[in-house]
């Protein structure tokens, strides 16, 4: 099985992913590469064919350049990830749990072990739990089939033949994640896992657009496109849209 692991940037020539995954493969435009390479001599660059700006048409560009150069699974991994880590019963402490990380070198490994369980199960995406806080960590419930995945790590296997919306770049992974679990009927997500970020919270990337004009839009689109009963907003904000909308799909799975 060839796995690709790919972090597209922009305007952030410090990427904090290659402190944690020195093997991926970083995506940057043309005009930004030198700047980059200066600060990361070491890493592996692709140069962009695409304007950036628009992540969804970014990701797209990944997706159909390295299935078409061989790979069977593309991880695509946002460029300001820390680790993926997972709670593990603590030896020294009977009802407490310790956190503990994917090294780099067992990365690759993780991710085949689980797109083979993904392959298995028929579907065609797979990621990991979205909120690093333990009381999300399902002791119960190691796996989940249908529930969403978010951008900052997901796995996309060979033959899909979903690809982002390009008319959502900032809420185009709600989108891929509904997208995948209306056509395959399921998505494999692994709740032990989670995944640590800064998330929104740096200038670069998607923060270049990001303002709440072009959220509640893109919400609104979101939403116009999947009905409210899928998309919704939380009943006890004041707000007229949510940054992290609720997500319900009605489909048989765990």
């Amino acid at each position: 099985m060839k796995i690709s692991i790919n972090c597209p940037s922009y305007k952030r020539p410090y990427v904090e992913t290659l402190k944690y995954l020195p093997q991926c493969m970083v995506w940057v435009s043309a005009e930004e590469l030198s700047e980059y390479q200066a600060n990361h001599p070491e890493a592996t660059f692709a140069v962009l064919q695409t304007q950036q700006g628009n992540i969804s048409r970014v990701r797209n560009e990944i997706l159909d350049r390295e299935f078409s150069a061989g790979a069977d699974v593309v991880c695509i991994v946002d460029d300001d990830l820390k680790g993926i880590y997972s709670y593990e019963k603590s030896p020294y402490n009977a009802f407490g749990y310790e956190k503990h990380l994917v090294s780099a070198d067992d990365f690759e490994a993780f991710v085949y072990k689980h797109s083979i369980m993904c392959r298995e199960f028929g579907f065609y995406l797979w990621g990991v739990n979205l909120n690093k806080d333990p009381r999300s960590y399902r002791h119960s419930q190691p796996i989940s089939t249908a529930s969403i995945i978010l951008g900052p790590f997901c796995c996309h296997m060979k033959g899909s033949k979903i690809r982002y919306d390009e008319r959502i770049p900032l809420k185009e992974d709600y989108d891929l994640a509904i997208q995948h679990l209306n056509e395959y009927r399921g998505i494999l997500r692994m709740n032990k896992f989670h995944y640590d970020c800064k998330q929104s919270t740096q200038a670069g990337g998607c923060a270049t657009i990001r303002n709440y004009r072009t959220e509640k839009a893109q919400f609104d689109l979101l939403r116009k496109k999947w009905g409210s009963g899928i998309i919704r907003k939380d009943k006890n904000s004041k707000k007229e849209f949510d940054y992290n909308p609720i997500v319900r799909i009605p489909i048989k799975g765990v």
